[in-house]
């Protein structure tokens, strides 16, 4: 089969790692492979070329760019395409705009959060073009819920959810003695119990309330340290708070790292405190190494972390909700490893990159008039 799949680029992200990996894992059975990127190749390009997948980039300026658009319909042009993939809105409505006349066999849309409102430009650009489309598949039942069954919204005939997934057999197991090795670099007695975080920092994240809960262990005895993997443009912010609630001894942040897989199997357990989310991926990962977690009610979330199986679910920017979660987690060992155990089994059975690519290899050859809805 050859696939094209339309990306704005392959910068480090979410989405741009659940492309790389749907990619790679189609290229690796055989399919014939493009990613064309409309603004910049990005980070991960070389990581797609080194798997076997032809990387073309458009050089997209800001605005309406024709020599982009004209640029991308040449390389749709130049061998018979069985599926163009297109993910979030811009790269769709560019493809589906380069593709008018071509006769592709089959278009598929991935919108991988929750887009923006409705009025913005993009997407009443996004909604047009997305008629042509075959499917659209959201990557959450939240996502669905917040794109289909509204006027002017998606058709529910088009509609489909197929979840992200992740290389859930490269992340191994949380271990006690991952912890301790970590607690002595950092420096800390090796009885702390490890929170871990990872992701942007950033506003959306929400680090702030975490900081406030940790805050809240901390005066209640907890014996508690939050590693922080990952850096933004709240980090100078994040720090401050820190200090100011006299906890800067137990947060620590790591920056960005290449080694998150081999970090996570180091704490004890996993929050995310979150206003927003699509679909996390860190999620994911986390319930992959065997890690109970708290997550804020948001988004995708609740598509990850089932309340009580493998988590505890808590309203966003309520620090008092968050820190007791996480002390509930803290006090009771036994609850830990049978949450974080479920959510290992939940994610080899549901969140694997071979599961997302199974799913988008029966929706590429399905037709939506014909079978439809949420899958």
């Amino acid at each position: 089969m050859n696939i094209v799949h339309v990306v704005e680029s392959l910068a480090v992200g979410g989405l741009e790692r659940v492309v790389l990996s749907l990619a790679t894992w189609q290229r690796q059975r055989g399919d014939a492979i493009r990613i064309v990127c409309l603004f910049e190749e990005g980070a991960l390009s070389g990581q797609a070329r080194a798997a076997g997948i032809d990387v073309r980039v458009t050089g997209k300026h800001s605005g309406w760019d024709f020599r982009a658009l004209r640029d991308l319909r040449a390389t749709l042009r130049e061998e018979p395409i069985d599926v163009l993939h297109t993910h979030n809105a811009m790269a769709h409505y560019y493809a589906a705009s380069a593709a008018l006349g071509l006769g592709l066999k089959r278009v598929v849309n991935t919108r991988h959060g929750m887009g923006a409102p409705r009025r913005t430009r993009r997407e009443r650009l996004y909604r047009l073009a997305v008629l042509g489309a075959d499917a659209v598949v959201f990557v959450s039942h939240a996502g669905y819920a917040h794109f289909v069954g509204q006027p002017g919204g998606i058709p529910e005939r088009k509609a489909h959810v197929i979840a992200n997934g992740v290389e859930v057999t490269a992340i191994a197991e949380r271990q006690d003695a991952l912890r301790r090795a970590l607690l002595t670099s950092l420096g800390r007695p090796p009885e702390t119990r490890l929170i871990g975080a990872v992701g942007r920092l950033n506003p959306v994240k929400d680090h702030a309330t975490l900081l406030l809960a940790m805050q809240r262990l901390r005066q209640t005895g907890h014996a508690v340290d939050l590693v922080l993997v990952g850096d933004g443009v709240t980090r100078e912010a994040l720090a401050a708070q820190a200090r100011t609630l006299q906890i800067e001894d137990c947060v620590h942040f790591l920056g960005m790292r290449d080694d998150v897989l081999g970090l996570l199997p180091s704490f004890d357990l996993f929050a995310q405190p979150s206003i927003t989310e699509g679909y996390s991926l860190a999620l994911v990962e986390a319930a992959a190494a065997a890690l109970p977690i708290v997550a804020t009610r948001v988004g995708g979330n609740a598509d990850i972390v089932a309340a009580g199986v493998n988590g505890l679910l808590v309203e966003p920017r309520d620090a008092a909700a968050l820190a007791d979660a996480l002390a509930t987690l803290l006090r009771d060992r036994d609850l830990r490893l049978r949450m974080g155990q479920a959510g290992r089994v939940w994610a080899l059975n549901h969140g694997s990159v071979e599961a997302m690519g199974r799913a988008y290899g029966a929706l590429y050859g399905s037709r939506t008039d014909a079978s439809g809805g949420v899958k």
